[in-house]
């Protein structure tokens, strides 16, 4: 049982939580659809990081929309994302400017820009789900359940 009662607005469990002011609804929705369609990062690699924080930031309702994370460890880029949201979602006051260093060689500042707003904007909507108790019986487009990811 969510923490709070769902709200008439939206599509998805999460939208219906946050949907209790709709221009909130409505622009959180842009702002999400921005990040998967006007971005110049790849879309896998988004992916990859959106399945490497929710298991650290421990959503259910995100961890069985995609499953663990699922990319080879060679694939640079991926792995060097996926690491700094992880970091983030652990302690982002231990990120320095070595870090930053580091996702120079890989990414441009367009993208590391985009990829830094996509980490706190996700990590916002996972701790979301999180504390409103929205759980994997909620996602409605889940691919594994979490008794499969242990």
């Amino acid at each position: 049982m969510t923490r709070i009662t769902f709200s008439e607005n939206g599509n998805t469990a999460f939208e219906k939580l946050i949907g209790h002011n709709v221009a909130i609804l409505h622009n959180w929705d842009q702002l999400e659809e921005a990040f998967w369609q006007n971005t110049s990062l790849d879309k896998d690699l988004l992916e990859q990081v959106r399945r490497t924080m929710a298991f650290e930031n421990g959503c259910e309702y995100c961890m069985v929309k995609g499953g663990k994370p699922d990319f080879d460890s060679s694939e640079m880029k991926i792995s060097i994302a996926a690491a700094f949201a992880e970091l983030f979602c652990k302690d982002h006051h231990s990120i320095v400017s070595g870090h930053f260093d580091l996702l120079k060689e890989y990414f441009t500042d367009q993208q590391i820009s985009e990829l830094c707003t996509f980490i706190s904007f996700i990590n916002a909507s996972q701790k979301l789900g999180k504390i409103f108790n929205l759980t994997e019986d909620f996602q409605a487009h889940a691919v594994v359940q979490l008794k499969d990811l242990k």
